[in-house]
């Protein structure tokens, strides 16, 4: 099987150019591949002929789409609209990365692959609009949607977290937002997988149980041994551009059905401090 992964110098980029053997994968980080220029990308992808394209370039600084409305459309929506034009026209599947926040946080029990998206903010509904117009391109495309992703290379929120622990006394964290963290290997791991079984459809992948940030936080801290007093504060004390679903947990109901279980996020975080551990200089 031959894989092209866009975004490949990412966070997920990076774990799946790791993990993934016994395949021929190329990776395509934005220095050689700008998803937003259709030719290229065509061209890219004939060149290659790939079984199959895993996207996982985007915008992904939520509150920066907000200020950057016109570029966060043309990265997240208009790049993989291109990217499935041509994986259509070279007969390859696609695998397409989106999120938890094509949902309004409304719901009290987890969401399932087909609960109605109503996003927030622009990030989410530029993943949205993505989601909707890939299925019209690709009806047997795969959407992974995930949430939290944190890993090793680059910025993530328990590095923010050890970084402002490593100085500060107190930290003060949104309790009032609950979600999925999601370890890039972990992540990276099930997506080979399911490209590997041929997966079609909206799957949700994230790891097992749920927290809000200030739960995450206090846990990373006490993972790390630091003794910094993480406190709750509500999303009104720390206001962002970029509004936030309160309750965005991911069903596991649609990665069951592909005989896939994740591990837990306490195990996957343990595993993540380690791994930073051992690349720190």
């Amino acid at each position: 099987m031959k894989v092209l992964i866009i975004g490949s110098t990412g966070l997920l980029g990076k774990a799946l150019m790791h993990l993934w053997t016994g395949d021929e994968v190329i990776g395509m980080g934005s220095r050689d591949l700008d998803i937003r220029d259709a030719d290229r990308v065509r061209d890219t992808v004939k060149g290659i002929r790939p079984d199959w394209i895993v996207l996982a370039a985007a915008y992904t600084d939520v509150d920066g789409c907000e200020t950057n409305r016109e570029l966060a459309f043309a990265v997240n929506r208009d790049g993989a609209v291109k990217v499935a034009n041509a994986a259509r026209d070279a007969a390859a599947r696609l695998l397409f990365l989106s999120s938890d926040y094509v949902f309004d946080g409304k719901k009290a029990a987890p969401y399932e692959i087909d609960d109605l998206r109503n996003p927030q903010s622009v990030y989410g509904r530029t993943k949205s609009d993505a989601e909707v117009a890939l299925l019209k391109i690709l009806p047997d495309c795969c959407i992974v949607r995930t949430s939290w992703v944190f890993g090793v290379g680059g910025k993530c929120f328990p590095d923010t977290i050890l970084k402002l622990a490593a100085s500060r006394p107190v930290l003060n964290v949104v309790d009032d937002q609950r979600g999925c963290p999601t370890y890039t290997m972990d992540l990276a791991r099930t997506i080979i997988e399911l490209c590997r079984r041929r997966a079609v459809g909206i799957v949700h992948v994230t790891n097992s149980g749920e927290c809000s940030w200030f739960e995450f936080a206090r846990e990373i801290v006490s993972q790390a041994g630091q003794t910094t007093d993480v406190r709750p504060a509500s999303s009104e004390q720390m206001a962002r551009p970029a509004p936030r679903p309160a309750y965005s947990v991911l069903s596991a109901t649609s990665l069951r059905q592909y005989g896939i279980e994740m591990p837990g996020w306490k195990d996957a975080l343990q595993r993540h401090l380690q791994e930073r551990n051992q690349a720190a200089p």
